[in-house]
This record gives C-alpha cells, sequence and structure tokens, in this order.
C-alpha cells in the first residue's frame, strides 16, 4: 500500500482538529448540565411575605462625578415606598461636577426619604476610593442603628417597592445579604453586543443558584444593589476587611459567606441601570479596568483564561466552518453542535433583556472582544496604570489581596 507524501501528517493534523472539535462539544455539554444551570434567568428574588414589624434600614449611595445619572436615579430612592424607617446618606466621593449640591437640590424639589449628603475626603492608603466612601456612608448609618443596609450604586434607579420587596426577602429567607444584578441599559448597538453577554459570563463564573447555597463555596454580590444586615456586616469586618478590593462587590459577597453569613443573588426586575454606554470603547473601559484584577494579577491565570475563551467560544464556529471547507464532516458537525449549544445558552440572556435572538450565534464574536479586553486590562496593568475609574488609579498587586 502506498501513501501520497503528506498523507501521514494530514491525516495526524485532521484528527487533532477533531479531537480539539470533541473536546468543545464535551465542554459545552459540561457547562450546560453541570455548571449549576447558569445560563437559565428565573434565578429571581425568592419567595417573600411582608414582617409584621419592618426594620429599619439606610440606603448608602457613594458618588463621584454622578450629576448626569442623578436626576434618573436619585428620585427613585427619595420615592420608594417603605413601610418602616429609612434614611439615605448620599456620601459626594470628591466629586468636580456638583454631584452632591444636585442631590440636596433634588431632595428639596421631590420629598420623599430624608436625604443626608456628605463628603468623607479623599481615601487614606490602602483604601479604594468608592470602599472609604461607603465606610464614612456606613458610619453616619450606624447612629441610627438601622437593621440592614441598602448599599446602591448612584446610577442605580429602583421601582417604588424595591426596598420593601428586598428586605421582605431578606426576612422570609433569613439571608444576610439580598443582592440583585441590575438590569443594565442596551439601547446602542455595542450595547447590544455586550451586555448581555456580559451578565452571561458573570453567571457563567458564579451560578447564582450555587451562591444561595448554603455549605456552597461560590459567592459573589452585584454592587449596584446589596441589602446587608447590619450585624453580618459587623461579623465580616465591612467595608474594612476589603478595603483594597477593586472588584468591591465579589469580595463583599466572601467576606459574608465566610464569616457565616446566607447570601443570595439574582436577577433584577425592579432594578435598572441608567448609565449609558453607547460607544465600544465605554464598554472596553468597563471591562477592562478590573479583568486583570479578576484573575488576580496572575499570568497564569490570564494564560489559561486566554486558552479558555478560545477553546470554548473560538473553536466551534472556526470548527464548523474549517470542517465545510476541508471536507471534514465529523469536525463540521462537532463544532456546529457545539455552537448550537453555546447559543441556545446565551437565549434565555437575550430574552430577559429583551433582544432579539439572531444576536446569540454573535456571541463568539463578543466573547473575542472580552479576550481583548482581559488582555488590554494585563497590558494597563504592567504598562503601571493598573485599575482605574472616575479619575482614580489603583495600580497596586495588592489591590486585590482581600479577594481571595
Amino acid at each position: 500500500m502506498l501513501l501520497r507524501p503528506g498523507g501521514v501528517g494530514q491525516t495526524a493534523r485532521v484528527s487533532a482538529i477533531v479531537w480539539i472539535a470533541a473536546v468543545t462539544l464535551a465542554a459545552w455539554l459540561w457547562l450546560l448540565l453541570c455548571q449549576g444551570f447558569f445560563w437559565r434567568t428565573d434565578v429571581r428574588l425568592p419567595a417573600r411575605e411582608e414582617p409584621r414589624e419592618w426594620p429599619s434600614v439606610c440606603v448608602v449611595v457613594p458618588a463621584r462625578d454622578e450629576a448626569a445619572v442623578l436626576p434618573a436615579s436619585l428620585p427613585s430612592l427619595l420615592a420608594q415606598d417603605y413601610p418602616g424607617r429609612a434614611e439615605i446618606f448620599l456620601v459626594d466621593d470628591g466629586s468636580s461636577d456638583g454631584t452632591g449640591e444636585l442631590a440636596r437640590t433634588l431632595a428639596r424639589q421631590r420629598g420623599g426619604l430624608p436625604l443626608t449628603v456628605d463628603s468623607p475626603g479623599e481615601p487614606p492608603e490602602g483604601w479604594t476610593g468608592k470602599l472609604w466612601a461607603v465606610r464614612h456612608g456606613i458610619g453616619l448609618a450606624r447612629a441610627r442603628e438601622p437593621e440592614y443596609l441598602l448599599l446602591t450604586d448612584a446610577d442605580i434607579a429602583h421601582r417604588p417597592d424595591s426596598l420593601r420587596e428586598l428586605v421582605a426577602a431578606a426576612r422570609a429567607g433569613g439571608f444576610d445579604v439580598v443582592s440583585q444584578m441590575a438590569r443594565l441599559r442596551v439601547e446602542s448597538l455595542w450595547e447590544r453586543l455586550v451586555v448581555p453577554a456580559f451578565v452571561y459570563f458573570f453567571a457563567q463564573l458564579y451560578p447564582f443558584r450555587r451562591i444561595g447555597r448554603r455549605g456552597a463555596r461560590t459567592a459573589a454580590a452585584a454592587g449596584g444593589c446589596v441589602l446587608l444586615r447590619t450585624d453580618a456586616a459587623e461579623r465580616a469586618r465591612i467595608p474594612d476587611a476589603i478595603r483594597h478590593a477593586v472588584i468591591d462587590d465579589v469580595a463583599l459577597a466572601r467576606a459574608v459567606k465566610g464569616a457565616g453569613g446566607h447570601i443570595w443573588l439574582g436577577l433584577a426586575d425592579r432594578v435598572d441601570s441608567v448609565r449609558p454606554y453607547p460607544r465600544l470603547h465605554d464598554l472596553w473601559r468597563m471591562v477592562s479596568r478590573s479583568a486583570y484584577a479578576q484573575l488576580r494579577h496572575s499570568p497564569l491565570l490570564l494564560t489559561g483564561t486566554v486558552l479558555g475563551l478560545a477553546l470554548v467560544y473560538l473553536v466551534p464556529p472556526s470548527a464548523l466552518v474549517g470542517g465545510l471547507a476541508a471536507g471534514s464532516t465529523v469536525t463540521a458537525v462537532l463544532g456546529g453542535l457545539a455552537w448550537l449549544v453555546m447559543a441556545g445558552t446565551y437565549v434565555p440572556m437575550l430574552r430577559y433583556y429583551r433582544q432579539p435572538l439572531w444576536l446569540a450565534p454573535l456571541l463568539p464574536f463578543t466573547a473575542f472582544l472580552y479576550l481583548l479586553m482581559t488582555v488590554d486590562s494585563a497590558v494597563q496593568h504592567y504598562r503601571g496604570r493598573g485599575a482605574a475609574w472616575k479619575g482614580r488609579t489603583y495600580a497596586r498587586p495588592e489591590a486585590v489581596a482581600d479577594e481571595g
């Protein structure tokens, strides 16, 4: 039997490609069935009933240069329909655009819950700005001796019954943390491509069902909306224990869960972000500012993440197209099936965001963008720029030491 020159090498290459496509399909079947059903979007506020007595709540809003979004968000907090005692503390974190004065003006015009506006000054060494502002706000709130603290960002708008529903869920379920991932704005083309995928990837890393399960190690929260029991915050030393954290919401959840707390995270129905991200540049900055911090500034984790994204998201369409071009039916079928499973798991998130389903097959393209954003985050770190936000840069490698 005669072999054509290069026949053995070509067969080996085809076999390797088939195996890679098979591994990718196996990875997607595992993600579909064994990663906490992360792709489902039915994890909403758990069963709840109104308590006989409504506990007191203090709302802490760290705000830095938020004058553009405050008119769309702060009035929703002032107008909360809460039967118990509630008060808002907005901490003006060194704003240069009149955030604090605008907040006072809105409170005078709209009425509603009492509002206190104060400023903590510049954060000392070892503190990220937002957490220093949160610490100051909690300090102000402590004089009121609230049972719960609602930590919410200045770009988050709440429906009138949002606080009421959060407290009812926390009391009924015995949760120390009830957090909702705010529904982000999806209007521009780039928001449609990137924003639903952002939440999808987050849920893949931190499956919501596992977060709410006692004894499970998975812990995360969404910083835009965190209802925190005050005594749980004291046990976990929040925010002092996480003062270095760039990704403060995940660090908070880990600290509370590590101190024996029961936490819950799900998608929001009554909480929306009003911050626009109209350009790719805006979304790129949002992701890249903390992506490498999420990887603990580890080149090894960065390499694994890049390879993992390529294997899971880029191989399926490549295998389908390459298999068809090379006449390898097996490769094409394996790649096509993996791509189909991938797109199918993305459909619920697109429906949650009320987006057209033709975006589902484009997930590999979006994943490629996230891969580039992650690499860029590492590049910025090694150029000495670190994680940057609102004019502040957190370049120290130990900035995420408390997140582990």
